[in-house]
């Protein structure tokens, strides 16, 4: 019969030889498996100007008042009088802008007075109607912002054309370098489309005292948008075969 030492020695002998023939197997493995030969990795892209569709305009109103309470009062009620006079258009959207109300110092740090702001943002695909909404509205409230933008439904159907492109672009070139390299056909092992658009367009900026909140404006803003770039890009890797 083996003794404790004995039986403890054998023991971790074969734990020993287990280990080595486990990392053996697992060194074999993988130089059992190379990494493929004939993978080329590849990116093709399609833009295009697409005409941006939907204009913003902001509008404000600023005022200075002894306390905050009775300013907030006049600031709501100008927004408020704002959004029901665009609710009667149709065609453009009104909503709630930012609104603010702080503290005006004086040389010795103590508050003098105080001043707020409040804003209402038109948002149309109605260039016309909105411009001449925002002329109206100016003899209440100042134009701070218009911007220029590519609705979502727009930027889709153009990234749904320019995707077709991108990938025929992305075939061709597989299929060149897979001659050009001496192979006669490809197959694709992994692909990745995305998408990609440019950010809004700011074309009129007026700060606060650029124009009295009581001055009416003579006719509509002349509204011109301009385009965005859409861009398809395709990238991936393909398997080229003999």
């Amino acid at each position: 019969m083996m003794n404790k030492k004995t039986a403890a020695a054998l023991a971790l002998a074969m734990s020993s030889a287990a280990l080595t023939f486990s990392a053996t197997a697992v060194a074999q493995t993988v130089i059992a498996s190379p990494q493929p030969s004939g993978v080329l990795s590849l990116s093709a892209q399609a833009s295009a100007q697409v005409p941006q569709d939907v204009v913003t305009i902001t509008l404000f109103y600023e005022q200075e008042a002894a306390d905050p309470s009775s300013l907030t009062t006049t600031l709501n009620q100008r927004a408020e009088a704002a959004l029901r006079e665009a609710k009667g258009v149709d065609g453009v959207t009104a909503k709630s802008g930012a609104f603010s109300v702080y503290p005006s110092t004086d040389r010795d740090g103590k508050i003098s007075a105080w001043r707020g702001r409040t804003e209402v943002v038109l948002e149309s695909h109605d260039f016309a109607a909105a411009s001449k909404l925002a002329g109206k509205m100016s003899s209440s409230m100042q134009v701070g912002n218009v911007t220029f933008s590519l609705s979502p439904e727009a930027q889709r159907a153009a990234a749904q054309k320019l995707s077709t492109q991108a990938i025929d672009s992305f075939r061709k070139q597989a299929q060149a370098a897979s001659q050009a390299f001496g192979y006669g056909s490809f197959t694709i092992r992994e692909v990745n489309v995305g998408q990609s658009g440019a950010a809004p367009r700011p074309v009129m900026m007026m700060q606060a005292r650029g124009m009295s909140a009581d001055a009416k404006m003579a006719a509509p803003m002349a509204l011109e948008a301009g385009t965005t770039t859409v861009t398809v890009d395709v990238s991936g890797s393909v398997q080229m075969g003999r």
